[in-house]
């Protein structure tokens, strides 16, 4: 089953289990849809998911920027040589946020939360795992 967004649960989780003083990675696994899935009533124009997901970003970019984090790797992937045969990624990106709240605080962004519509659209499926540097 896809996994595209966090369920109010896993956000739970992660406020209470990430470390509140420390810099965070966020690693993020990206799947795109070959058509981003907007809606029959969208009114965005019809684009591929990696079209998509650059509408997104580019809204994404300044309020992580805004809470003080920056993407440290985006990168596409080619071949993951230790992985599940059926999971297969398109773009691996690692972004860096001064604390779990930064980061939460961005997600509770109504610029950012508008934005995500185009996340949702542009994804078949993705991995967002929190990590901190060792």
């Amino acid at each position: 089953m896809p996994s595209i967004n966090p369920a109010r649960e896993d956000l739970l989780a992660f406020a209470e289990r990430m470390p509140s003083d420390t810099p965070i990675l966020m690693l993020n696994l990206l799947r795109f849809n070959s058509q981003a899935a907007y809606g029959a009533d969208s009114p965005h124009a019809p684009c591929s998911g990696r079209e998509a997901y650059a509408r997104y970003s580019r809204t994404a970019l300044s309020k992580v920027r805004g809470v003080g984090g920056e993407v440290q790797v985006m990168a596409d992937v080619h071949l993951a040589l230790i992985a599940p045969k059926e999971e297969q990624w398109d773009l691996l990106l690692l972004v860096r946020y001064p604390s779990s709240a930064a980061f939460l605080s961005m997600l509770a962004d109504p610029e950012y939360q508008a934005a995500t519509v185009h996340r949702s659209a542009a994804l078949a499926d993705s991995r967002l795992i929190g990590t901190t540097p060792s």
